[in-house]
């Protein structure tokens, strides 16, 4: 899932489209509009023109110049691909060609079949019936775009291609009040907020029962620091995951406090992780990953100590730590 490096990566990609106007919507998945029908959604957004481009944790927020505001959410494997319209044709034009070769190379085996039934005399009604319906005949409407290409924003000079192999990503349009009571919800974000060591300090009281590994991992105490994020960060503050908040030291939040906006901002710096699906608004991956000393290591030698990194479970969450580094 991309996480808050990710997200603030592709919305400084985004930025770009700040003046552009949206010309068309298309959605071969509509369930992911969460607040509006797709036919409202593409009109209220046909013709408005780009106000900003920032994130609310990892939601991305594209404000309108109606003051709407569409709010993306890529949960586990959304991508927000950009191309601009030339690019497009290419890629469309293409996707034609594949599907038609596809077609002409089944609608082949479907004569030879026909031909062969014929000659040994054992065609049948049932067989025929079947190859007809069968979608992957030449009759069968052309499918020009790729499987996981979801949904498809025009813009006068760009394209923003949405991809989602899980399908679990969402798209809102939010007025003032629907984001305010979505901001109400939501804790410091630890970049853009001003996130000072006595307000460090308040959010782990409020979940001093935790385990701190949670804490960070809560959107209603901090924003947008996920599996990955929380396994480097305490790494990097030397502190096991599984250790209550108040059992820190003053010492220790004040090395945890540090370490998060310290490795947020590296990795927002290397573009964001890429482990899985993630990839820039480029369509390139980040470079993060080649920085992680836990996060998916388990069974691995620490690279400072030597000793072979632990998994365990922690909120249902996968958890690599270094026994020996942290404490």
């Amino acid at each position: 899932m991309p996480e808050l490096p990710e997200v603030q990566t592709i919305v400084s990609d985004l930025e770009i489209l700040i003046g552009q106007q949206f010309v068309d919507f298309f959605s071969g998945a509509p369930k992911a509009l969460k607040n509006i029908s797709l036919a409202s959604f593409a009109k209220e957004i046909t013709g408005q023109k780009i106000k900003s481009v920032s994130r609310l944790g990892k939601i991305i927020l594209i404000r309108l110049v109606n003051n709407k505001t569409i709010a993306i959410h890529l949960k586990m494997t959304g991508k927000l691909i950009l191309t601009d319209h030339k690019t497009w044709n290419i890629e469309h034009k293409a996707w034609n060609v594949e599907h038609e070769i596809w077609n002409m190379e089944h609608g082949a085996r479907n004569m030879e079949r026909e031909i062969w039934n014929i000659e040994h005399g054992t065609q049948n009604i049932n067989h025929k019936k079947n190859t007809i319906n069968n979608p992957g005949i030449v009759d069968r409407e052309p499918r020009t775009i790729p499987k996981h290409l979801h949904h498809i924003f025009f813009l006068k000079n760009k394209v923003l291609k949405f991809y989602d192999v899980r399908k679990f990503a969402t798209i809102s349009l939010l007025d003032d009040t629907d984001l305010a009571t979505i901001k109400n919800n939501y804790g410091i974000d630890p970049i853009t907020d001003t996130f000072s060591l006595k307000q460090f300090f308040a959010l782990i009281m409020r979940g001093k029962a935790r385990k701190i590994k949670e804490i960070l991992m809560h959107n209603a105490l901090i924003l947008g620091i996920g599996n990955i994020y929380a396994s480097e960060i305490l790494f990097d503050a030397r502190i096991l995951p599984a250790r209550k908040a108040d059992s820190l030291s003053e010492k220790e939040l004040k090395l945890l406090h540090k370490s998060i906006t310290k490795i947020l901002r590296k990795a927002i710096k290397m573009r964001g992780t890429s482990i899985s699906d993630y990839r820039d608004a480029n369509d390139k991956s980040g470079s993060f990953q080649n920085q992680l000393f836990v996060y998916r290591r388990g069974g691995q030698a620490c690279k400072k100590c030597g000793t072979i990194i632990l998994r365990s479970v922690i909120a249902q969450r996968s958890t690599f730590f270094c026994a020996k580094c942290q404490h």
